[in-house]
């Protein structure tokens, strides 16, 4: 084994992920120093290791799981989403994710094809009223809002509506209309648990037959104690779904419509699938049956994926890559540096759907593509996001043609998710 000294790693010190070059500095290093090594971080004074190699992946995430919790960069998480299953740990962690299991089964997310149906609907009147008028769409906002509409209704369901008429307003649309993800936002985001709170005393005065989330998680017991979740266990669950549930799809969603404009013959693969699909509500298994579609989502997700840098911490020693690691030492995995391994992705540049097709997915390393993570902290709404994502698709490639509305080059902005810098502009037309 090698000894702690021969790891490779830049002379320089860096903040990794506390700021935006986080992202070109994992490329550059990656490419130089391979697929383990470790970097100073001079603002906490300890070197922090990043791996890149689907085995030590495996290793972290799945087979020695219970060696890691989470690393740096959670406090801030956990100021906005509290004490939600995207920030606990240990016991308490397990036990949320138990109690909130059941109502991410494939048979209760296909009851929500209606609603995503719904709200594709209502955004796809307003994209054919840009067609007519000649004017183009803010796409980055419009999925963003689509999104939003759709997590916020599959949680409150038609408390929802009853919101908007007594505020006048969506109090819940800061999380769309405000991109920063600082203090000032964190403070007026947590500041809606009060709401929250007023929705769980009217559920309890006034009960009647509800389908949604927010029901789904009040009705949920400890399999052990048969205890409820409190109050402050089931509003941090609700914040944590909120922003999980919207960031990712729409970022992911983002991408995929530009990277169909950037490959037309992708774009009429998506129009001819929808064109061939049954029109009307699809449920889950009909969405995932859209072959094309779902390659070009996965392709979409592999070149961008919106979690595109995560941490996990040492409990005890553990050794990666031939190196050992040491108690306390935070280990930095990134997605969108392992989706372009050439050792695992020929071409990897490249957008190319059909990697997801046939032989060339089965034989792939299973741990060489984690958009949502992978192992018992995997993301728990990834099938609803996929759901979304495929439905929205279809929905769209069947009524309009997309292209970009300039030619500006678009930057990445690596913060907490991957989005574009600057909003996608698109000109639209009718088919």
């Amino acid at each position: 084994m090698a000894t702690t000294a021969t790891i490779p790693g830049p002379a320089e010190g860096f903040d990794l992920g506390g700021s935006e070059e986080s992202l070109a500095r994992l490329r550059e290093y990656s490419g130089l120093f391979g697929d383990t090594y470790r970097v100073f971080a001079p603002a906490r004074g300890v070197y922090d290791f990043v791996i890149n190699h689907p085995d030590d992946i495996k290793r972290v995430l799945l087979t020695n799981h219970r060696n890691y919790t989470k690393g740096e960069g959670m406090d801030r998480v956990k100021i906005l989403l509290g004490n939600g299953i995207m920030t606990s740990e240990g016991e308490f962690w397990r036990r949320q994710r138990r109690m909130m299991q059941p109502a991410f089964h494939r048979r209760v997310l296909d009851r929500f094809g209606g609603l995503i149906h719904e709200v594709n609907e209502k955004y796809a009147a307003r994209w054919a009223a840009a067609a007519a008028r000649g004017e183009p769409i803010n796409l980055t906002d419009d999925v963003s809002e689509l999104i939003l509409d759709i997590v916020l209704r599959s949680i409150f369901g038609a408390d929802l509506e009853r919101l908007e008429r007594q505020l006048g307003a969506n109090p819940f649309d800061v999380v769309a209309k405000d991109q920063n993800r600082d203090l000032r936002f964190a403070f007026r985001f947590r500041s809606l648990t009060k709401l929250v709170a007023q929705l769980l005393e009217r559920r309890r005065r006034e009960p009647e037959e509800r389908f949604d989330f927010l029901e789904m998680l009040m009705g949920a017991r400890d399999r052990e104690t048969g205890e409820p979740m409190s109050d402050k266990e089931l509003i941090d669950e609700v914040l944590t779904l909120i922003v999980a549930g919207h960031e990712t799809t729409a970022a992911a969603l983002t991408w995929t419509w530009y990277l169909a404009c950037l490959h037309p013959e992708a774009a009429e693969g998506l129009r001819a699938q929808a064109d061939r699909s049954p029109e009307g509500v699809l449920g889950l298994d009909a969405a995932e049956a859209l072959p094309y579609t779902h390659q070009v989502a996965q392709e979409a997700l592999r070149l961008y994926p919106p979690g595109w840098l995560f941490t996990r911490r040492t409990i005890e020693a553990d050794e990666l890559g031939g190196y050992p690691v040491p108690p306390r030492t935070d280990v930095f995995i990134s997605p969108y540096t392992l989706h372009r391994h050439p050792e695992f992705w020929p071409d990897p540049e490249a957008f190319k759907p059909e990697r997801f097709a046939g032989a060339d997915a089965e034989e792939r390393h299973r741990f060489s593509y984690i958009p949502f993570s992978v192992g018992p902290r995997h993301c728990i709404g990834e099938n609803m996001a996929m759901f979304e994502m495929l439905v929205h698709l279809n929905h769209m490639s069947r009524r309009f043609r997309l292209t970009r509305a300039d030619d500006a080059p678009v930057e990445l902005e690596a913060q907490i998710n991957l989005r574009p810098r600057s909003p996608l502009m698109m000109k639209v037309e009718t088919r």
